[in-house]
């Protein structure tokens, strides 16, 4: 392969010339990571990159002015992270230029990106309004790139080579108070990785990448607006080549695991692993390379870089190792890397919906020397969350660790402690049985959670919270709040229906007897609440949340009340005057009453929890409701499209004599003869499945199911458009918008 002309050619890399920008990229950038020591002695890390991005060729006129002339136009952008690792906070930034919604959108257009129509839509009804979601964010000031000097300005961040030959790097957000000015002089010859600098993928991309592992790093680091003298060691990339072809289609899907790690011996690492996303097979242009302290380079393909813990993002629900085993057997070379805490995730449109890069502890042996040190390592493109079942998939795996967490099987007296007794009341346990408790308890409760269940409503309490600027990961524990409000309710409704299948396995009081099964239902309402008495909220807001979650109890419970009597005593005025808003009412509050006001107080208290404005906790509130009131309009409309198609159920509505939204919108449209005859069938609770078909047909004719199909999206969209100018659009509100177009599509 022709490699272009102003790649480096053989022997030492003149960085004067290849630090540069080069012309015949499509795609190129400049890396740097560092850990430091600041003068009160907290250690601080943190990696930038800067991005350069070929858009195409436009026309303009040349200087002459009589004729045209094509000029590469390119997109910029920053990504950097500063690791605070006394106080296990990650504070990232991904700045974005003026093109960015365009090129997400063609991306978007040609397949690369998520394949979930629901989540496409959200992003791109952001993108078209010429945005990027939070914590994206698009370029405010001045930006330049130079082509005769490395001197990148993207937006006040900076990367500039200085006439003494070493670096200067400049990071800043306004908003969260966190930069740095550092300057990076090089204490180590250049590394060519790849092939003498060429890593080639299957797809013939090829890109050129040096790297120098040993860099002096001095200045400041600011944290919270406070700027901190600070001295370390520091690392340097520089990426170039062509990622796409002149189309601007990407050539090769690719996932990648990254490391440089710099050990006290004065050694480095730095491990380079390509997958084919499609495949998931390892490229042959992995390899790992062992740098000296003299700075001599040794680079092996044989090596093995084996995930040994997983941890899940609260925000995002995407997977991450945090702990790793690396084996090089020609090094002799084994070690463990750890992260320095979990939550090291970056959320950005560059790479979606996230990667993982965060500062790792290296500790191991090289032969028979012990080895340690830090180091960073990314990992991108292994998204395992790509569609909006799969996420919600993620979302009740994660809420069942939550609750088992909190009702393990194997019950110790420090778990029972806080389950059964309280603080100075220990004495509450003597005599008490834990294999008894947890058998009679825990069991019937863990056996329903465990057969599934999408939990939209804990992802809905994280979601709340996270839209408003709080911290989800800071409250994993209280996913399990709203299932074990939820699967209390199923366990009692279960006993009040003598239904005997739940979640596709014999209902609770059908394995374990009505008292127990009633019982069992019942405390979890009491068990939700523990999450709640969380010391890190103030006084006032656990109050706020305490009456927000009773409120939500009593109205679920009039809810049932009215869901259990029914609406046959109203149906003989409804079908003599036709008056179906009188029945759709009562019916609705019914809906209101037990399906949606739990989801709508859980995301208030998320709201109030993560400090929202009395307007945002009402918005979210409301559009929670409407999210439950629309979810059960629907599902009462696939009860009998299913038994059209097939798909969910036989019309175990009609069977049952129910009365459903289909049923209260048919009140208004047909004529009283009609009412009649639709009313007596009813009531009947018919079982043959000529007459079920008779009914459905008589409701799909007069339009009662498009109308209620309408109603649900009206309900939604009113919802959405008085919360939707009250919160920032990040990627927790397109997630929130997703989920509104889910209710509304799912099964059809």
């Amino acid at each position: 392969m022709q490699l272009p002309a102003d790649w480096p050619g053989a022997g030492p890399i003149d960085l004067a010339l290849h630090d540069l920008p080069h012309r015949s990229s499509t795609t190129e950038w400049w890396y740097l990571n560092a850990h430091v020591t600041a003068a009160d002695g907290r250690a601080y890390s943190l990696f930038a990159a800067f991005f350069m991005l070929a858009l195409g060729e436009e026309r303009a006129a040349s200087p002459e002015g009589d004729k045209e002339a094509k000029k590469m136009r390119f997109a910029h952008s920053v990504q950097w992270a500063i690791v605070d690792v006394e106080q296990q906070r990650y504070l990232f930034d991904s700045v974005l230029d003026r093109h960015a919604p365009g090129v997400t959108l063609q991306r978007l257009d040609r397949g690369d990106g998520t394949k979930d129509p629901h989540f496409q839509r959200a992003i791109r009804e952001v993108l078209r309004q010429g945005k990027v979601p939070h914590p994206d964010r698009m370029f405010t000031g001045a930006s330049s790139l130079e082509w005769d000097r490395l001197a990148l300005n993207f937006d006040g961040n900076k990367f500039i080579k200085l006439d003494d030959g070493s670096y200067q790097l400049t990071l800043v957000n306004e908003e969260n108070g966190a930069g740095c000015e550092l300057n990076f002089r090089l204490t180590k010859p250049v590394v060519r990785h790849g092939q003498d600098g060429v890593v080639r993928g299957s797809a013939a991309e090829h890109m050129f990448y040096y790297f120098v592992p040993g860099c002096e790093v001095s200045g400041t680091v600011a944290i919270d607006g406070q700027r901190h003298g600070a001295r370390g060691r520091g690392w340097y990339d520089h990426e170039f080549g062509k990622h796409f072809d002149a189309t601007g289609n990407k050539l090769q899907q690719i996932a990648w695991n990254w490391l440089s790690a710099q050990l006290d011996d004065g050694s480095e690492l730095s491990v380079y692993e390509l997958f084919d996303r499609k495949s998931g097979e390892r490229l042959s242009e992995s390899g790992i390379i062992l740098t000296n302290a003299a700075g001599q380079a040794t680079r092996v393909e044989d090596f093995s870089l084996t995930p040994l813990e997983e941890w899940t993002s609260a925000r995002t629900f995407c997977s991450y190792p945090s702990r790793w085993k690396l084996e090089v057997p020609e090094l002799a070379l084994a070690a463990t890397i750890d992260a320095e805490f979990a939550a090291q995730e970056f959320i950005t449109l560059i790479s979606p919906p996230s990667f993982w890069e965060g500062r790792v502890r290296v500790q191991g042996v090289r032969g028979v020397k012990a080895i340690s040190g830090l180091g960073f390592v990314e990992r991108s493109g292994f998204s395992n969350v790509d569609t909006i079942d799969e996420f919600f998939r993620a979302v009740g795996k994660e809420t069942r660790k939550a609750i088992n967490a909190l009702l393990p099987m194997e019950m110790t007296r420090e778990h029972a402690k806080k389950l059964i007794a309280a603080p100075g009341r220990e004495h509450w346990l003597d005599g008490v049985d834990l294999e008894q408790y947890a058998r009679t308890v825990v069991k019937p409760v863990r056996e329903i959670v465990e057969r599934g269940g999408k939990a939209w409503r804990s992802y809905g309490l994280l979601a709340s919270l996270d839209v408003v600027g709080g911290d989800p990961e800071k409250f994993r524990s209280w996913l399990a709040m709203p299932e074990l409000l939820h699967v209390g309710s199923l366990i009692v409704d279960d006993v009040q229906d003598s239904s005997t299948i739940r979640r596709g396995g014999p209902s609770a009081h059908v394995t374990h007897g009505v008292p127990l099964a009633i019982n069992a239902g019942s405390i979890c309402y009491f068990l939700a609440e523990m999450p709640a008495a969380d010391e890190r909220l103030s006084p006032i807001k656990r109050v706020q949340v305490y009456e927000a979650y009773f409120q939500a109890i009593r109205a679920a419970h009039a809810g049932q009340a009215l869901d259990i009597d029914g609406l046959a005593e109203v149906m003989p005025q409804v079908v003599e005057t036709g008056d179906g808003v009188l029945l759709e009412r009562r019916l609705l509050a019914t809906h209101r009453l037990k399906s949606a006001v739990p989801p709508s107080a859980l995301a208030r208290m998320a709201a109030l929890i993560g400090n929202g404005t009395d307007a945002q906790v009402k918005g979210l509130g409301d559009l929670f409701e409407a999210f439950g009131v629309a979810f059960q309009i629907v599902d009462d409309v696939l009860n009998l499209k299913g038994f059209q198609r097939e798909l969910k159920s036989r019309g175990e509505d009609i069977r049952e004599g129910k009365v459903t939204a289909p049923i209260a919108k048919a009140m208004s449209r047909l004529d009283q003869e009609a009412r009649r005859k639709l009313w007596r069938t009813l009531s009947a609770k018919p079982t043959q499945p000529e007459v079920v078909g008779s009914v459905i047909e008589t409701l799909v004719a007069c339009g009662a199911l498009e109308a209620c199909e309408l109603q649900a999206r009206e309900v939604i969209e009113t919802a959405w458009s008085a919360l939707d100018p009250l919160v920032r659009d990040s990627h927790a509100k397109i997630k929130l918008r997703a989920f509104g177009w889910y209710i509304l599509d799912r099964h059809y």
